[in-house]
């Protein structure tokens, strides 16, 4: 078993309007991390994951999430899956956690027009 306090954990800003908190277990199957979304993110086109699947659980707040052709409403305590290589957008004023598996990592996540 292990444990990460919030004090272990670190911050970084996708955007300007999108700052995640991350627990560093140091697991390469599972993640998890908490993020801000205030507005639209990525600011313009769509961001996709390559190589990782994430859930996501709405802790606070509400919003949508526009995937190419469909858009999905969401609000507190709604999860939602999404899978490697889909392309989407996020319009949120919410708090939510997220899980990747495998682990996220930066370079796989691409923004796209």
């Amino acid at each position: 078993m292990k444990k990460v306090s919030l004090e272990e954990t670190s911050s970084f800003h996708n955007s300007d309007l999108c700052i995640a908190t991350e627990y560093p277990f140091g697991d390469k199957d599972i993640d998890i991390a908490t993020a801000i979304i205030k507005g639209r993110y990525p600011d313009k086109g769509f961001c996709v994951n390559k190589d990782v699947k994430e859930m996501v659980f709405v802790i606070e707040g509400s919003g949508e999430i526009h995937k190419e052709n469909k858009v999905v409403k969401f609000k507190t305590g709604d999860a939602i899956l999404i899978e490697k290589n889909e392309k989407y957008f996020w319009v949120a004023n919410c708090k939510v956690a997220m899980s990747c598996s495998p682990a996220w990592y930066p370079e796989q996540h691409l923004l796209v027009d």
